[in-house]
């Protein structure tokens, strides 16, 4: 198995900060590195034990879904190869785990799209018959498909806080406060691109949804984050369409009215809500075979997804 790697130490360039599971480095004006730990979050909380090789689990996946999906939306891939913005003895840490990526200005949003009535949107449903305010039909039973994929936005969270869905009108309201000065001499507002963000979101899940599908995973929900150039176009950034940010189940074991089996972090929140623990921070060491285990969930989602062995 691969030696963990639960945050990266490079010198050559400036940190700018750590996020839950990706360090980020400025290497010029118009260039970042983004190095993918092996860190895992639950419930907004960094736990103590990292997980081998997750970090080249989620960039080869991530990689893969760029270029998939590069046609409905430009993303913030340069094609840059990070070994070459790094020093000789920095390399390690940047091999099969980090990007080279454009410098954009990001959206102050969490585009979060649902095609199926799980998690937290189902929660929401037996409260009140809609989801993030969006009302759907009466009837419908835990992991039921939506007659549509709908596009659920929320905050993006500081580390342990947590995200807090918000409607479409609040996430234009958002985008226009933040992006105003950027977005000046483009001929854009911040509305106009919460809405095309809206749009693409749900055209980037739709068509990931249906490619999963013929490699037998559901894509049961995702989270998106977008940027935008000095030019106003919209990027898709961060990652795409990895067990991090979306909820993978394996077509075969899907049953309406109960949870699937996933191939995401699922299982160690399911392991996480069998403790005492209040879920904050510190978070609980988790077990060896509960690593091992969701180890292994990470490399089955991407292999079967690619069509390619892990490269470890």
């Amino acid at each position: 198995m691969t030696a963990s790697v639960f945050e990266s130490s490079i010198k050559s360039l400036q940190l700018l900060g750590r996020g839950k599971v990706r360090d980020l480095y400025a290497i010029d004006a118009n260039h970042l590195l983004i190095v993918t730990s092996d860190r895992l979050s639950a419930f907004d909380v960094i736990l103590p034990d990292p997980i081998p090789g997750k970090g080249k689990v989620l960039t080869q996946l991530a990689n893969f879904w760029f270029d998939k999906l590069a046609h409905i939306l430009p993303n913030q891939l340069t094609g840059i190869d990070p070994e070459t913005v790094v020093t000789a003895d920095e390399r390690d840490q940047v091999r099969g785990r980090a990007l080279v990526v454009k410098r954009l200005k990001p959206l102050p949003i969490e585009a979060v799209v649902r095609g199926y009535l799980i998690g937290s949107g189902w929660k929401d449903y037996q409260e009140t018959g809609a989801v993030c305010g969006i009302p759907l039909p009466a009837g419908l039973q835990m992991a039921s498909k939506l007659a549509m994929p709908i596009f659920t936005p929320a905050t993006k969270a500081e580390i342990g806080d947590h995200d807090e869905n918000i409607s479409f009108e609040q996430a234009q309201i958002n985008c226009a406060a933040v992006l105003a000065e950027a977005l000046q001499g483009t001929g854009k507002n911040g509305a106009e691109i919460a809405t095309q963000a809206r749009d693409a979101a749900i055209a980037l899940y739709s068509a990931a949804a249906d490619y999963a599908a013929t490699r037998g995973i559901i894509i049961a929900d995702t989270k998106f984050e977008f940027g935008i150039d000095a030019a106003g176009t919209l990027h898709l950034i961060d990652e795409a369409l990895t067990p991090d940010s979306s909820r993978f189940w394996p077509a075969d074991a899907y049953r309406v009215g109960v949870n699937p089996p996933s191939y995401d972090k699922q299982y160690v929140r399911d392991y996480l809500e069998t403790l005492d623990w209040g879920k904050t921070a510190p978070g609980p060491q988790l077990p060896p075979e509960v690593i091992e285990r969701t180890r292994a969930k990470y490399v089955e989602a991407c292999e079967l997804l690619t069509g390619e062995n892990f490269r470890d």
